[in-house]
C-alpha cells in the first residue's frame, strides 16, 4: 500500500466525517471526484489505483484531468470547478500529513478555478409544464410514480439530492399539508403542498402503502432512486411531451429545470423574492435574483411604465450613384 491510500482513507474518515461532519451529499461528491481522478491517473500511468502514490497526482496530471472533464466528459466549467474544490480539499489535508511533498502540494493548490458565464435560467411555461405532467402513463406503476415525482418537484422545487432522500414520513398530507426535507448546508425546511399535489401524492402512496422510513420514490424492487434515474425519467417524459408541445423540442429539461419552474411560478404570482429564497432553501436572497433576470414578463411590465424619448423614427436612403460619381470628379 502506497502513501496515497492511507492518506485518502484518512481524508474521508478523519477529516470529512469526523472533524468536519460533512453531509452525505458532500462525501458522495468528493468520493465521485476522487474516483474519477484515480481512474484517470490509472489510465495515464498504468498503475492500479491502490498502487498510485501522491507523486502520481502532480499538477500536470490534475490539469490533464480537469481538461478531460470539460472535453471528453462534456462537463461544464461549474462542474470542473466543483471537482477542483474537492481536490484542493484533499491536498490541503495532505499538506499536514505529507509535508515532504510540500512543493508538489503547493503546485496543485495553485491551480485556479475558471470564471463561469452567468446564463439565464431555463424554466417551463404553464403549457409546457402541463404537457410534461401529462406525459407519464398513469395506468402503469412507473407512470404513477413518475407523475407524482414530477408534480412534487414542479410545485416545491427540491434539489434532486433532496428529492431522492425523501421518505414517506417526510410528507404530511392532512391539515397543513407540507413536505419536509433537509437541504444543502444541513438547513431543514418545510414546504406547503397544494391540494392538487396532495391528491396526486395520496394516490401514489395508496398504491404502495410504504412505512414512514421507506423512500418516497423507489424502483420497482423498492430501492431508492438514484440521481441519474431521476434525470433519465425527466428527460424521457420531456421527449414524450415534446411531441404535443413543440416548444419543448428546443429545451433541455432536467430536474433542476423543474426547480427553476417552481421559483418562476412563485415570482409570477407576485411572491416576494425573500420568500422564494426560503422556499428553495437558498442561503441568501441574492442567489434568487437569477429569476428576476429570467423573468421577461417582469421586464416588459417595467418598460411599459417608461416614457419613450421624443424623437421621430428615421429611414436611411442610399445616395444616387451618378451624383456620387460626379461629386468625386
Amino acid at each position: 500500500m502506497t502513501a496515497l491510500s492511507p492518506l485518502l482513507q484518512a481524508f474521508f474518515t478523519d477529516r470529512l466525517m469526523t472533524q468536519y461532519g460533512a453531509s452525505p451529499h458532500t462525501v458522495a461528491s468528493y468520493r465521485d471526484t476522487l474516483r474519477l481522478l484515480l481512474t484517470h491517473a490509472h489510465q495515464r500511468t498504468g498503475k492500479l489505483p491502490a498502487q498510485l502514490d501522491l507523486t502520481d497526482l502532480n499538477a500536470a496530471t490534475i490539469g490533464e484531468f480537469l481538461h478531460h472533464l470539460e472535453t471528453a466528459r462534456g462537463n461544464t466549467v461549474a462542474t470542473r470547478n466543483t471537482r477542483l474544490a474537492a481536490i484542493h480539499s484533499l491536498f490541503r489535508y495532505a499538506s499536514l500529513r505529507a509535508p515532504e511533498h510540500a512543493d508538489l502540494i503547493a503546485r496543485v493548490l495553485a491551480i485556479q478555478t475558471k470564471r463561469t458565464a452567468t446564463t439565464i435560467v431555463s424554466f417551463l411555461k404553464p403549457t409546457e409544464l402541463d404537457a410534461l405532467l401529462a406525459a407519464p402513463d398513469t395506468t402503469t406503476w412507473h407512470g404513477c410514480r413518475d407523475h407524482a415525482l414530477l408534480a412534487l418537484t414542479a410545485q416545491t422545487g427540491p434539489r434532486v439530492a433532496e428529492l431522492t432522500a425523501l421518505t414517506a414520513g417526510d410528507l404530511q398530507l392532512g391539515v397543513g399539508a407540507h413536505v419536509y426535507c433537509r437541504g444543502k448546508g444541513r438547513k431543514d425546511r418545510c414546504t406547503p403542498l397544494t391540494s392538487h399535489t396532495v391528491s396526486i401524492l395520496t394516490s401514489w402512496l395508496t398504491t404502495r402503502r410504504p412505512a414512514d422510513t421507506n423512500p418516497l420514490f423507489t424502483t420497482r424492487r423498492g430501492t431508492r432512486l438514484s440521481r441519474d434515474a431521476v434525470s433519465g425519467l425527466v428527460a424521457k417524459h420531456a421527449a414524450t411531451a415534446a411531441r404535443t408541445c413543440p416548444s419543448l423540442q428546443v429545451k433541455h429539461v432536467t430536474p433542476h429545470t423543474l426547480r427553476h419552474t417552481a421559483a418562476m411560478n412563485l415570482l409570477h404570482a407576485g411572491v416576494d423574492i425573500t420568500v422564494i429564497a426560503l422556499w428553495l432553501g437558498h442561503e441568501t436572497p441574492a442567489t434568487t435574483r437569477i429569476y428576476l433576470h429570467a423573468d421577461m414578463a417582469l421586464k416588459e411590465q417595467a418598460i411599459a411604465r417608461t416614457t419613450p424619448p421624443n424623437t421621430d423614427p428615421a429611414r436611411y436612403q442610399a445616395g444616387d450613384d451618378l451624383l456620387a460619381f460626379l461629386e468625386q470628379l
